[in-house]
């Protein structure tokens, strides 16, 4: 399991744990949460040993691989396919070993390849690969081709592929659709080791872990079950902790009466000594503190406009003489709340740009009222801000008409400090990034905001606090994420994007989550299908005939696994029914009674171990038949 003892760190002038403790069994797959800059990244490189704890211990069994996904596979010529089966080591050093080991050494080393499901790493390596969003296609790129995201994306596949004892994850659905964050909840519940996970996203949160570990108050508290769960379990903490507080305050000044009304009085001095000893050893209890979030400032527009603000007729967009997109009829209108669906590639944020005016249609006709102002926030806003600025300096620009005061203020607003206003951005947390973009595109009052996954980056609560700014806003939303739970609560209706043109989606979030774990389960087995079709050419009859030695040698332990079993079976049978001949002896019960009973005993202990034997040999059994059907035997 994974302990952590104790444990305690120090960094950048700041105390991250002190005197945190965990334990995580094998299988737990838990989420670690709290607000951004808590120290839950810290805690991966301390569990990693890339930094030291100050006090304390971190450990895992020895023979435990621990691996997380905390950057890109370099941009290289090599295949992708390859690149992601690199990165099971495992795998890879035996198919390594195996090319120079000796005949003795060989089988052994075919056994181990075995038993890791070696041989079939390249399919399952594509299945992982396609629910993340590659194509077939894909598979024979050069990672070289692939920009920083989708690396990111190969070095998650290659992780799920290695399948290590422990598995930590930094916000693994930031690079993801939705399409691919459904695709990893699903996956992510069949993931046969423990996982830590640092998420913001609920979703994932309610349907792939089994705890929660909460960094709050430089400590780790662990709850089961899963997030909503937790936010249950801790509401009922705080209530307990409320209610156990305010009956020790009342105490505590009771005993305070006593003392000060009669230490003085010599009849009662030894009563108040003992009660001012009782006052002093009463443990503190520490109020709940709440972790409380600054607000999000959307304006609503000042001036309803008359529906519909914008409609597309027959429009086609796209890049110089490449279309993405054709035959679009949709229209806006004011107090529209849109969640756009669709695969990564598929054409949401061109389709965004169109509507945002920084794309304009090459064919069919766009009509939007001449008074509409549009706010668009995406990502790569983020991605583009000067590290250099600040976000005073931002605010200067954008406001050069107000006082210094009042560009303050509104920073405040958005949840800026008086120390954070002048930071630099590349001090700034993701998280603060995000926020700071996110109410500066919004602050004019537009009547359509466009959101390009306006989570990412963002807290549980940030993204709670977001939810109640959206739902108050009186313009039209158009939100493209993968946060479900976000469109499942902001929008009313659904485009989906695909098949190169912009539709509305009749179904529910439900029915697309379901649509697209069945369109990735059809994927996988259209290309086992076809992996079992081709059929090898060329295949010289001797290599043959060492395959398939090597495929019994390699499933010669499970056949004597099972036959052991069967011979412990009849051995065990054999001596119940010697036990029931002495047990048949009618002398016994009267002569030897506590023979009796001892045999008894025996013999019910027996048929324990015949029942446990049985049902670990049906399973052996059907461990060895299927590796025989497997390998062609």
């Amino acid at each position: 399991m994974l302990q952590i003892t104790n444990l305690t760190y120090d960094a950048y002038g700041r105390r991250f744990f002190d005197g945190a403790t965990l334990s995580l069994t094998p299988g737990t797959k838990a989420g670690l949460i709290g607000l951004n800059g808590v120290g839950k990244s810290t805690l991966f490189k301390l569990i990693l040993g890339r930094a030291q704890p100050g006090g304390g211990e971190i450990t895992t069994p020895k023979a435990w691989r621990v691996a997380s996904v905390d950057q890109e596979i370099a941009a290289s010529p090599q295949h992708l396919i390859d690149a992601v089966l690199e990165i099971d080591t495992r795998r890879h050093n035996l198919l390594k070993a195996l090319e120079t080991a000796d005949p003795i050494h060989q089988a052994e080393i075919h056994h181990d390849l075995y038993a890791i499901g070696a041989d079939r790493a390249p399919a399952k390596a594509a299945e992982i690969l396609s629910g993340l969003g590659f194509s077939n296609a894909d598979l024979t790129r050069p990672i070289s081709a692939f920009s920083g995201g989708w690396r990111m994306r190969a070095a998650l596949a290659g992780a799920l592929l290695a399948e290590p004892d422990l598995l930590l994850l930094d916000e693994p659905t930031n690079y993801l659709d939705l399409e691919g964050a459904l695709w990893l909840e699903s996956r992510l519940k069949r993931y046969p080791n423990a996982a830590l996970m640092i998420s913001h996203d609920r979703d994932l949160l309610n349907e792939s872990v089994d705890a929660i570990v909460h960094v709050v108050g430089q400590k780790l508290d662990l709850y089961t079950g899963n997030y909503d769960n937790f936010e249950r379990m801790r509401a009922e903490k705080a209530r307990l902790n409320a209610a156990n507080r305010a009956k020790q305050e009342a105490e505590r000044a009771h005993l305070q009466s006593f003392v000060d009304r009669f230490r003085a009085k010599a009849s009662k001095a030894a009563q108040a000594q003992s009660r001012m000893k009782k006052l002093e050893k009463l443990p503190p209890i520490a109020a709940t503190v709440e972790d409380r979030v600054a607000p999000f400032i959307l304006p609503s527009p000042e001036k309803e406009l008359a529906p519909p603000i914008l409609r597309l007729d027959d429009a086609s967009v796209g890049y110089g003489d490449t279309v993405i997109l054709r035959h679009i009829n949709m229209r806006l209108d004011p107090d529209d709340r849109i969640g756009v669906l669709g695969v990564n590639g598929a054409g949401k944020s061109t389709f965004a740009k169109l509507l945002a005016g920084a794309l304009t249609e090459s064919h069919g006709t766009q009509w939007r009222d001449r008074r509409m102002t549009v706010a668009w926030f995406h990502q790569h806003q983020i991605e583009a801000m000067d590290p250099e600025d600040t976000p005073l300096e931002m605010m200067r620009r954008a406001r050069p008409e107000e006082t210094e005061s009042r560009r303050r203020a509104r920073l405040g607003s958005f949840g800026m400090t008086v120390e954070k206003v002048e930071t630099k951005v590349k001090d700034l947390s993701g998280g603060e990034r995000a926020r700071l973009l996110l109410n500066m595109v919004a602050m004019d009052g537009p009547h359509l905001l466009i959101l390009d996954e306006p989570t990412n980056h963002l807290d549980i609560d940030s993204r709670r606090a977001l939810l109640d700014a959206l739902n108050d806003y009186e313009g039209a939303v158009l939100i493209i994420t993968h946060d479900r739970s976000l469109i499942e609560l902001v929008a009313d209706k659904l485009w989906l994007v695909n098949d190169g043109t912009v539709k509305t989606y009749t179904g529910s979030m439900d029915d697309y989550a379901k649509l697209v774990v069945e369109r990735a389960k059809t994927a996988t087995r259209e290309e086992a299908q076809a992996n079992a079709k081709e059929k090898p050419a060329n295949v010289n009859t001797k290599d043959a005939r060492k395959a398939a030695a090597a495929a019994r040698n390699a499933i010669a332990p499970l056949k004597k696994k099972a036959d052991e079993l069967e011979r412990q079976i009849e051995t065990t049978g054999n001596q119940i029914k010697l036990l029931d001949l002495k047990l048949g002896d009618p002398d016994i019960y009267s002569k030897r009674p506590q023979e009796a009973v001892s045999l008894g005993k025996d013999k019910a202990r027996l048929e324990e171990k015949l029942v446990a034997l049985e049902a670990e040999w049906m399973e052996a059994a059907e461990v060895y038949e299927t590796a025989k059907a497997e390998v062609g035997i």
